[in-house]
C-alpha cells in the first residue's frame, strides 16, 4: 500500500491527508504543535471560541467549495461582511471606495489626493519608472492611486505588517492582493461605470458555527477514522532523501519513518536546508527569504456592541497594532451566551526584536491602552488578557523574492517524492481556499503518480472553468 507522510496539519496539509485517506492511502500527519488547523485553528478562551485573528472563507472554485461543504455540512452560517480601515478616528471602506474615502478625508485632503493621482497619471504617460519585473509595492500603488493616497492608506499598514519599507516590498504582493483596483476604477465603480467588481469586495462569506478550525478538526477525525495517524507535538527534523528521491523523514528525537511520498507544509527554507548535500547557491537562496512573526493579544471586554465590524485594519501610524478582530460579530455560537466581547489585536515583528520577547502583561497593557485611545471601547472595561505568539506567519515578499523561490523550487523538482505546499511550504501568501486547493492538487498528483510543483497553484485556480459559491442553500454553480 502507498504510504504518504504529511508534515503539518494546517489547511493545506490536513486537506491533502483527508483526500488521500479517502482514496485508501496509508497516511501519517506530523504536526509540530499541540493542535490542528495551523494559522486557521480555533481554540477556547474565557468560555468562548476564537480564531487566530480573522479567517474568512470565500472561494469561487467548485472543487474547494464542494470539499468544504462535504466536511462542514449544514454547520455554517452566511455572514454579512463589514471590514473597514480605521485611520485617525475615522472609518473608511475596505477596499477603498472613492466616494467614501474622499468624503471622510474632507474637501482639502480629497483635492490633494485627486491632484496627486492626476500628476501620477501625467508622469506615467511621459514614461519612466521601474519596469514591471522590478517594481516595488510603492511603485505599483502610487501608479494606481497617487502618492498621497499611498501615504495615507497603504504605507503605514504595509510597513507595520512586513517590517520593511514599501520600496523594499515586491509589487507582486499588490498584484496578488489588490490586483486591478485603482483610484480610477474605484471612481468608475462609484458612479456605476465600473467593470468587474474586485474580488475582495465580496460582502458575504460562509463561516463554521464552531470556528474556522472546526473544518480542519473534522478532517483530522476523518483521517483517524480511516486508519490514518495524526501525530501532535511531533516536529519533523528533516526529510530523508536517498538516490534522488524522498524516502521518509526524521522527527525531533531521531526516530526515522519510511514513506513513499512526503508532502511538506513546514517552512520552505527550513525544509530545504535540512536536506543532505544541498548546493551552496540553494542554501543562499533560502537565506535570502524570511518570515514575519505575529503576536495576538486577546482582550476580554465587559460589554457588547463595541463596533459592528468583523475586523478592522488599523492604518493610524500612532498605533502599533495593525488589525483588530471582534469575535462578537461573526456567529452567535462563538460567544455561547457570554455577555463579554473578545477582541484580538495583532502585532507583527521579527525574531530578535524587543516586542517578540516582551512580557505578556506589558503586551496586554499596550493593547488595552491602544484600544482605549481609539475610543472603540466606548467606556467598556477590559477585564482580562491573553497572548499568543505565532512564528513565521507571513512569507515576506521582499523585492526580488521570486527569483530565490524559483531557484529553490527548481532544485526541489530534481528530487522525486517531495511536494511542498501551503503558505509556509510554498512560501506563498495563501488564503484558506488557496491552501485547501493546494492540498487537493497535491493528493490528486500523488494518486495519479505525477510530479508536484504546485507553487503556481493560483494560476490553476484562476483558470479553472467551473465556478461555484456557497450560499445559505448550499452550492450554487455556474460554468
Amino acid at each position: 500500500m502507498l504510504r504518504v507522510a504529511v508534515i503539518g496539519a494546517g489547511p493545506a496539509g490536513i486537506t491533502a491527508a483527508y483526500e488521500l485517506a479517502k482514496a485508501g492511502v496509508e497516511v501519517e500527519v506530523f504536526e509540530a504543535s499541540d493542535s490542528i488547523g495551523g494559522l486557521a485553528r480555533s481554540f477556547r478562551l474565557w468560555d468562548q471560541t476564537v480564531d487566530l485573528g480573522p479567517h474568512r472563507f470565500f472561494s469561487s472554485d467548485a472543487r474547494v467549495n464542494r470539499l468544504w461543504l462535504e466536511v462542514v455540512g449544514r454547520d455554517y452560517q452566511m455572514v454579512d461582511r463589514l471590514t473597514r480601515i480605521y485611520y485617525r478616528g475615522k472609518f473608511f471602506n475596505y477596499p477603498l471606495s472613492a466616494s467614501n474615502a474622499l468624503k471622510n478625508l474632507g474637501p482639502v485632503e480629497a483635492a490633494n489626493c485627486l491632484a496627486s493621482y492626476a500628476r501620477q497619471q501625467v508622469a506615467a504617460k511621459l514614461g519612466g519608472g521601474a519596469s514591471a519585473d522590478d517594481a516595488s509595492f510603492e511603485d505599483w500603488v502610487v501608479s494606481r492611486f497617487g502618492r498621497r493616497l499611498f501615504e495615507i492608506f497603504f504605507k503605514t499598514y504595509s510597513e507595520k505588517l512586513w517590517g520593511i519599507t514599501c520600496q523594499q516590498l515586491d509589487a507582486d504582493f499588490a498584484a496578488q492582493r489588490i490586483k486591478k483596483l485603482s483610484l480610477g476604477e474605484a471612481v468608475k465603480n462609484a458612479v456605476g461605470l465600473g467593470g468587474n467588481k474586485h474580488r475582495t469586495l465580496v460582502d458575504r462569506f460562509a463561516y463554521p458555527n464552531g470556528g474556522t478550525g472546526m473544518v480542519y478538526d473534522r478532517m483530522a477525525d476523518y483521517v483517524r477514522g480511516l486508519g490514518g495517524q495524526v501525530h501532535l507535538n511531533r516536529p519533523v527534523r528533516r526529510v530523508v532523501v536517498e538516490r534522488g528521491r524522498a524516502r521518509g523523514l526524521v522527527t525531533v528525537g531521531g526516530d526515522v519513518h519510511k514513506f513513499d511520498q512526503v508532502i511538506s507544509t513546514m517552512p520552505l527554507t527550513q525544509m530545504v536546508k535540512s536536506l543532505d548535500d544541498v548546493p551552496f547557491d540553494i542554501v543562499r537562496a533560502t537565506e535570502a527569504l524570511s518570515f514575519r512573526n505575529t503576536i495576538l493579544v486577546y482582550l476580554r471586554v465587559a460589554g457588547q456592541d463595541l463596533f459592528p465590524d468583523q475586523w478592522l485594519y488599523v492604518h493610524s501610524p500612532e498605533l502599533l497594532t495593525g488589525r483588530v478582530t471582534n469575535f462578537r460579530n461573526w456567529v452567535p455560537e462563538l460567544c455561547e451566551g457570554s455577555d463579554d466581547t473578545i477582541l484580538s489585536l495583532e502585532y507583527w515583528c521579527n525574531d530578535g526584536e524587543p516586542l517578540w520577547s516582551q512580557e505578556d502583561g506589558d503586551l496586554i497593557r499596550r493593547a488595552t491602552a491602544e484600544m482605549t485611545t481609539t475610543g472603540l471601547l466606548g467606556g467598556a472595561r477590559v477585564t482580562d488578557g491573553h497572548v499568543v505568539r505565532v512564528k513565521r506567519c507571513y512569507p515576506v515578499y521582499a523585492r526580488g523574492y521570486k527569483r530565490h523561490v524559483s531557484k529553490i523550487t527548481s532544485y526541489l523538482d530534481t528530487i522525486g517524492g517531495i511536494t511542498a505546499i501551503g503558505r509556509y511550504g510554498a512560501f506563498k501568501y495563501n488564503n484558506q481556499d488557496h491552501s485547501i486547493l493546494m492540498g487537493l492538487l497535491a493528493a490528486e498528483n500523488i494518486l495519479a503518480d505525477k510530479e508536484h510543483n504546485l507553487w503556481n497553484v493560483n494560476t490553476d485556480y484562476e483558470s479553472y472553468q467551473e465556478s461555484a459559491v456557497i450560499t445559505d442553500e448550499g452550492l450554487v454553480t455556474s460554468s
